[in-house]
């Protein structure tokens, strides 16, 4: 039986990509299969991962046009058997024992999701990003909101996901869209029953300057606007508590001669924060709905 489905989407990422797979090949939890989604890379990245399908047959590639990450990770869902899913992006790296820990707690409480501690990686530094320090356990939505940590750090690829729930409730990410986590991950909290935490256990997350994501563009701007709204709407119509003040994507510049002298922030759910240069707070009043 396989326990854990891995889905790794993959993206010219010949230089983190050994160190991800060293860290999944070698898992304790061995019931596993390593479904491998190269999207239209053009480095090494599908040679890598060739090279170690030689010497593990629980790797399965499947090579495709470039879509962006959210489709990749969709016919990685289709294409699982697990009777869990986990997603570990190609430039991170997890703990040794990441799935067989999460995979345990999740059965011994009987919870759909388990979620490890998060760990930034920023060249040879590590920082603690987010981080639990006991085991604890919920099936209250509000409850298992907080323990996710979202809306702050509502990313997907820290935890493990019961598979049948996912296909029952229909959780597939938006197509094309950046900053998927934001539109995906509270769905899947909110209909997945029991959320566990899980300590000592490690998703180390790469900040890669060669991401699309760390690039500079209106549509990254547009596609984090636009999942944050999503979520927001989805937490609404459901009647889930976000917790006030947590700062949205959405911002506002004022230039001269095309030098900004003004931002302006928003903070969920009603206030603008005005800041000189960006850096220097001023003022902040009520946003007008």
């Amino acid at each position: 039986m396989i326990k854990v489905s891995v889905i790794i989407p993959v993206y010219n990422v010949e230089q983190y990509l050994r160190q991800c797979l060293e860290s999944v090949v070698n898992q304790t939890l061995r019931e596993i299969e390593i479904i491998c989604i190269n999207d239209g890379s053009t480095d090494n990245s599908l040679k890598i991962l060739r090279e170690y399908q030689k010497t593990d047959k629980r790797i399965i590639i499947i090579d495709k046009e470039h879509e962006e990450v959210s489709a990749s990770r969709n016919i990685g869902m289709k294409k699982a058997t697990g009777e869990f899913i986990s997603f570990i992006d190609s430039d991170d790296y997890v703990d040794l024992n990441f799935l067989e820990n999460l995979y345990n707690a999740a059965k011994k409480y009987s919870c759909d999701i388990a979620c490890a501690n998060i760990v930034r990686l920023k060249g040879n530094e590590k920082y603690n990003k987010f981080i639990y320090k006991e085991q604890k356990y919920s099936y209250n939505t509000d409850e298992k909101i907080l323990l996710a940590g979202i809306p702050k750090n509502n990313y997907v690829w820290n935890k493990i996901y019961n598979r049948e729930k996912i296909i029952e409730y229909n959780i597939e990410f938006p197509y094309g869209r950046l900053f998927e986590d934001k539109a995906w991950s509270i769905k899947a909290v909110y209909y997945l029953n029991g959320l566990v935490t899980v300590p000592y256990t490690e998703y180390f997350y790469r900040k890669n300057p060669k991401s699309i994501v760390s690039e500079k563009s209106a549509k990254k701007q547009n596609d984090s606007i636009l999942s944050e709204q999503e979520m927001i709407e989805f937490a609404r119509e459901k009647n889930i508590k976000m917790p006030k003040g947590f700062r949205l994507a959405q911002r506002d510049r004022y230039r001269i001669f095309g030098i900004t002298y003004m931002k302006c922030f928003y903070f969920y759910p009603d206030i603008k924060k005005y800041y000189l240069f960006g850096l220097i707070p001023v003022w902040q009043a009520k946003k007008r709905n």
